[in-house]
């Protein structure tokens, strides 16, 4: 039986090669399969989900400084009482916005990446929502905190040495945020007299916190606890 021979072509130094097989051609466009794959994760995780460093102990025992958490961004638009959040402090825990902004190149290439939605963190914090908007919050000296009149049972929240009694009224598309470590937390209470009385802006959320994913033996999710009445308390 005689043997019939693939298919041959000149290549460009005049040798006959084969003609490559559709195997050979799938082999060869792989590459791009991969580029798509890994361009759709890393717009994946700019626009919803993003993951961030916690830099200290202020939500301990929560969260403690080191750990990895996850956000989901599309999150920031439906916050609640006891979410977790990540939000952009520029202009009521930090500089106000254009003070040592960057410019030239760096500002063109931190305005590319905010668009996509990288994130240098440099003014990212992490904090718990206690209030919303219309709600009043306030705190009395012995630690406990109150929403709309009704005491609070804070069992996510080390309450030692929470700080000064305050009495705030949240206003409209405002949040009232602090640290699950009452004691060591720069939070809403430390910022009363800057612009918005403390509160931060909903439109500066950036996600919420729905995991961890470092250390490993903390792996798991970060559930929101809503702030609910303390029956024991008295007004």
């Amino acid at each position: 039986m005689t043997e019939h021979a693939a298919p041959q072509r000149a290549s460009d130094d005049g040798v006959d090669s084969p003609e490559p097989t559709p195997s050979s051609r799938v082999r060869r466009r792989w590459p791009l399969w991969v580029l798509a794959f890994l361009a759709l994760v890393t717009l994946t995780r700019g626009l919803l989900v993003e993951t961030f460093s916690v830099p200290s102990g202020s939500m301990q025992p929560t969260l403690s400084a080191g750990d990895r958490i996850v956000v989901w961004k599309p999150a920031a638009d439906e916050v609640r009482r006891g979410d977790v959040i990540v939000f952009d402090g520029t202009g009521t825990f930090g500089p106000r916005r254009g003070a040592s902004e960057p410019g030239g190149l760096a500002a063109v290439v931190r305005s590319v990446g905010d668009a996509f939605g990288f994130r240098s963190g440099q003014s990212d914090y992490v904090k718990r929502v206690i209030g919303v908007g219309g709600d009043r919050v306030r705190m009395d000296e012995r630690g406990r905190v109150f929403v709309n009149g009704l005491a609070l049972s804070e069992p996510y929240a080390n309450t030692r040495a929470a700080g000064p009694a305050f009495d705030i009224q949240v206003p409209p598309g405002r949040l009232w945020v602090m640290g699950d470590h009452r004691g060591d937390s720069d939070d809403s209470r430390g910022h009363l007299g800057d612009p918005g009385g403390g509160t931060v802006r909903v439109d500066d959320v950036v996600g919420t916190v729905v995991g961890r994913y470092w250390p490993l033996n903390e792996l798991g999710g970060v559930s929101s606890a809503a702030p609910r009445e303390d029956p024991g308390a008295d007004r």
